[in-house]
């Protein structure tokens, strides 16, 4: 083989190699498609997703890069939350999700429009717990990460990885919800249990019609709380 040849095979490979390197649009094993798993998106754009009480996304604020979505924040317009265009009842959803220092954001589901207290959802925090001061408002640490936010602190607390990618789950069937953070349980709840109502009672949403979290269906929901965060692999089954 002539160096010629040679060089031309070793430019080939990089080529190649670079083109596989960039595309990291995220993919469903065979066995998650015969689980029924589907992408929530789709690593290059916001289709399936909405503003909040609109039918388009953002046109700024969330970027979309290498099969990564993020908030950016150096921008004088903020962006917004964003909610998937459908609804969901009973689910398991799966979402990878990176923090930055000092930084505020989360996950809420069951979203939507309440008779009384306009849009809501629960919502899995998202938090820095050193470095945030929410990490000190609330009941018995009921803002930090993994927590159902103001209402529900966590069973057992796990560790909170900053600038590091954590995957957040939430398994909601019927009234029970459960949270897990980087494959632990962290929290579990009955949305028709006396002690749920009760915790309601002492939230910011007491107000609510009807009761905070027990409507029967919403929308998934990524919250920008003019923080930088980022997610990826976002998917869902529902059950």
């Amino acid at each position: 083989m002539t160096t010629k040849i040679i060089r031309i095979f070793l430019i080939f490979i990089f080529c190649i190699t670079t083109l596989y390197a960039q595309d990291e649009t995220p993919v469903l094993s065979k066995q998650e498609e015969r689980q029924g798993w589907k992408m929530l998106f789709n690593g290059k754009n916001l289709d399936g997703w909405t503003s909040v009480g609109k039918n388009t996304a953002p046109a700024y604020g969330w970027q979309v890069e290498n099969g990564v979505l993020s908030l950016q924040t150096k921008s004088d317009k903020k962006g917004g939350d964003i909610i998937t265009k459908e609804k969901y009842t009973n689910f398991d959803l799966s979402i990878e999700f990176k923090l930055a220092e000092g930084g505020n954001s989360g996950i809420k589901y069951f979203f939507t429009k309440y008779e009384k207290g306009g849009w809501l959802g629960l919502e899995y925090q998202i938090l820095d717990d050193v470095n945030h001061p929410d990490a000190k408002e609330g009941r018995n640490g009921n803002r930090l990460q993994g927590t159902l936010y103001d209402m529900f602190p966590l069973n057992k607390k796990q560790e909170n990885r900053i600038g590091e990618w954590n995957h957040a789950r939430i398994v909601a069937k019927g009234n029970k919800v459960t949270h897990y953070l980087n494959g632990n349980k962290i929290l579990s709840f009955d949305r028709s249990s006396r002690n749920y109502l009760d915790t309601w009672k002492l939230s910011k949403y007491k107000d609510s019609a009807p009761v905070f979290g027990r409507v029967k269906s919403g929308h998934i929901l990524l919250q920008d709380h003019g923080d930088e965060v980022s997610f990826r692999n976002i998917k869902i089954k529902e059950l």
